[in-house]
């Protein structure tokens, strides 16, 4: 068996026990259970608001990894069609260059409705694709602003990114998006208003300072790879700064409190409350917490 062949049979055993998964198939939880302890996989989210360039950045930073030597694996989170919950935008078309590279992973994933901006399979995902040894693993999610803070208990390093235009809305995201991040990359850096936006948010990031870590905020023009390496090496550093133990029980606490939340939810059918509700509601002195204090 040649390595190319080997490759590609790795990456095929990947993709469906991904979809096993995310499937609820037949031996998903004892694939899950069945997962190595531990992962040198650095896991990055690349979050931010709508044409903040997140999928352009995410590209380049392939393309730099790559010529490193580096394997690569992406989750792209993509809005859900309201049909068939399916993933509507084409990563693997936005990312074409890379598709045949042997060396990096593409997985387009729905939300499916997630508040958080997540997919609700995306923890068992992640581990599954992390159990796969590559060397960094990116989560690009589906961008839909302030609530999209889930994924700051899934990533190690948070990447935020905006672009100079945001700068009018810097204090209204300071209470939501903002306070997720690790690293803050000003994107498309080459406009008017970059370097005061640039300056504004060092301030803002200045109040966040901890002992262990000051939050960078670096400036990227990802369709001309500049400032890229640069990210590669800030989330390098950060990568080596969390490798506490605290950081990590605390990481491994949110991802335990979602999956427990999801499990327990997993028997609730909506549309059979709607029709107890009514019922109820028909049956009169309807009150909600109380028919909640005694759902079954």
């Amino acid at each position: 068996m040649t390595q190319q062949t080997a490759d590609i049979q790795h990456l095929k055993t990947l993709a469906r026990r991904i979809s096993l998964v995310e499937n609820e198939a037949v031996g998903y939880e004892q694939l899950l259970e069945q997962l190595p302890a531990g992962s040198p996989t650095r896991v990055i989210g690349i979050t931010g608001p709508p044409g903040a360039g997140k999928s352009t950045l995410v590209n380049t930073l392939i393309t730099t990894l790559l010529a490193q030597q580096k394997t690569v694996a992406i989750i792209a989170v993509d809005p859900s069609s309201p049909f068939n919950f399916g993933a509507l935008l084409g990563d693997r078309i936005r990312m074409s260059q890379h598709f045949n590279n042997m060396q990096v992973f593409i997985r387009s994933m729905a939300n499916r409705g997630a508040l958080g901006g997540l997919s609700p399979k995306i923890i068992e995902v992640s581990d599954v694709i992390k159990a796969a040894g590559f060397d960094y693993l990116f989560i690009e999610t589906v961008g839909v602003g302030q609530s999209e803070v889930d994924i700051a208990g899934i990533a190690d390093t948070t990447v935020v990114v905006l672009v100079p235009e945001a700068g009018d809305e810097i204090q209204t995201m300071k209470a939501g998006l903002m306070e997720v991040a690790d690293i803050f990359v000003v994107n498309k850096a080459d406009r008017d208003s970059a370097d005061m936006f640039v300056k504004n948010l060092r301030l803002l990031s200045a109040e966040r300072h901890t002992r262990d870590w000051q939050i960078p905020v670096l400036k990227t023009i990802a369709t001309r790879n500049e400032g890229v390496e640069e990210l590669i090496a800030a989330i390098d550093k950060h990568q080596q700064q969390i490798n506490g133990q605290d950081r990590r029980s605390i990481l491994m606490a949110d991802k335990a409190w979602q999956l427990i939340q999801h499990r327990r939810m997993r028997n609730v059918n909506k549309q059979q409350l709607q029709q107890q509700i009514q019922q109820a509601l028909q049956e009169g002195n309807f009150n909600l917490y109380r028919f909640i204090n005694n759902w079954q």
